[in-house]
């Protein structure tokens, strides 16, 4: 079970979605000692925001949506760290904080040319046209502070779209993720800086062994602080 579900039984609501690509984002992002403000674009049900908060006790987190976080609000308030995070309605395009963040993270949108879902909260959260990968990049130069890092997951393909729009960041850090062993790579987590690197070499990371519902250990290693039985 995931821990975040606790606080959800013990507020009496409904448990909050919870994603494999947000709790790889989540526990996979390189959170400095330092970090004081972090952002995370398309919060979604805050789940990474809150993860982040886990991770980082002395850091301020926000997370941000243009779509309805009034889930993320409620999913935050009933954690123990509602005094460390703050979730705000607004396209990140229009996002004027005071300060710049020491880490930025997204799970985006990424369906590009796909069919737009009739249902427009899905669309929101699943395609791209509400957020091109550009204005998600700008968005993130715009908003790093110096000797920050943006960290992004997304498909293989997405993963290439996106850095074909890179102009002020660079990839430091690449995992690239499988189900199992026998299948081939799903995603890829990156970290960015914006400073110029050398193309990172990718490591790689197995979620499943193949067996049913059986984790890899280093599966485990990475997300077990999350899980209330692992």
């Amino acid at each position: 079970m995931f821990r975040f579900k606790q606080f959800a039984i013990e507020q009496e609501r409904t448990p909050m979605k919870v994603g494999t690509d947000g709790v790889l984002l989540g526990a996979w992002a390189s959170v400095a000692p330092h970090a004081a403000r972090i952002l995370d674009i398309g919060t979604g049900t805050g789940v990474i925001a809150l993860m982040l908060a886990q991770r980082a006790p002395r850091a301020r987190i926000t997370g941000i949506d243009i779509g309805d976080v009034a889930e993320a609000r409620a999913n935050a308030d009933a954690s123990p760290w509602a005094d460390r995070v703050e979730m705000i309605r607004c396209p990140v395009q229009e996002f004027r904080p005071a300060e710049r963040f020491d880490l930025i993270v997204s799970n985006p949108p990424y369906f590009v040319d796909s069919l737009r879902s009739p249902d427009a909260g899905r669309a929101l959260a699943r395609h791209a046209s509400e957020l091109p990968f550009a204005a998600l990049h700008d968005a993130a130069v715009r908003l790093l502070a110096p000797g920050g890092r943006f960290c992004l997951v997304l498909p293989v393909a997405e993963t290439a779209l996106f850095d074909a729009v890179c102009r002020g960041l660079w990839p430091v850090r690449r995992t690239e993720v499988r189900s199992t062993p026998r299948r081939g790579v799903r995603r890829v987590l990156t970290e960015y800086a914006a400073v110029p690197a050398p193309e990172p070499r990718p490591d790689t990371l197995t979620i499943g062994t193949g067996a049913h519902e059986e984790f890899t250990e280093e599966y485990r290693a990475l997300t077990r602080d999350f899980y209330l039985k692992f």
